[in-house]
């Protein structure tokens, strides 16, 4: 829109409030929820692949750094590339896709909605951890990247074997909480969605939080490099970290972005 285009009621520049917020978001669920499984598996594939590309910014900053204290902090930039990637380029992601998908089903529930919710979830899940595995696969063989990064990679990839099972799904709880915001308001930061998503990735980074896909990506690489075992990638790694994105984004901040309009939202 033109800088000098009419605005008789003034409304084009007000902020969206929580009901319009609501529905926004809302509305692109539905969308996805009548999507081709073709569509969606294509999508959330590329998302995958396309995610891999933070642990690479990661590993490549990582290795280009001097061993200090605040190492961590500023390779931990590279973390929102994947997030900037994926978004900006409007990919299907597992946990970007926790709350557009619950909103159509916590405000009209039906077993229609349901169906459709599950079906989104599995088809995207899945072919975010395809995407994750063979990207991890060709970087483990030496197809992408040189010896230091690929090596800097799995140091930054070793740090979730610091967490068991239980303290990896409760580190997902905020990583799926903060994604699930990033959908929320980006409705009403369009112009600012780099800088949204930039700050928020960036917090999940160096909080240490755990996100299902970008650490099913570590974990690939882990598994494939001979650093864990396959029960402990799928069960004590992606697992619990998929379920803790799942209450933080599907269940806590769904239920909190519903609920502060219940009863407007059907308007």
């Amino acid at each position: 829109m033109q800088d000098d285009a009419p605005q008789p009621d003034g409304k084009a520049q007000k902020a969206a409030d929580a009901k319009d917020l609501h529905r926004a978001v809302r509305e692109a669920g539905e969308s996805e929820l009548d999507r081709p499984a073709g569509a969606l598996f294509w999508s959330g594939l590329a998302a995958g692949i396309a995610i891999h590309s933070s642990l690479i910014a990661e590993g490549a900053l990582h290795a280009g750094l001097p061993e200090a204290p605040w190492r961590g902090l500023v390779a931990s930039l590279g973390y929102p590339v994947g997030f900037l990637v994926v978004i900006l380029g409007r990919m299907q992601l597992f946990t970007e896709s926790t709350i557009t998908a619950m909103l159509p089903l916590v405000t009209k529930p039906s077993a229609w909605a349901l169906q459709r919710t599950l079906r989104l979830w599995g088809i995207v899940l899945v072919a975010n951890l395809i995407g994750t595995a063979l990207a991890a696969g060709m970087v483990a063989a030496g197809a992408l990247g040189n010896a230091e990064i690929r090596e800097s990679m799995v140091a930054v990839s070793v740090r979730i074997l610091e967490l068991g099972g239980w303290d990896t799904f409760v580190n997902a709880i905020p990583a799926g909480f903060l994604i699930a915001v990033v959908a929320w308001i980006l409705p009403n930061g369009r112009t600012q969605a780099f800088w949204i998503i930039l700050a928020i990735t960036y917090v999940i980074a160096i909080a240490g939080f755990s996100h299902s896909i970008v650490g099913a990506d570590e974990a690939f690489l882990l598994l494939f490099t001979g650093q864990v075992s396959v029960e402990r990638a799928m069960f004590g790694l992606m697992l619990p970290a998929i379920l803790g994105n799942l209450v933080g984004g599907a269940g806590l901040f769904t239920l909190l972005a519903h609920g502060q309009v219940q009863g407007e939202a059907r308007e």
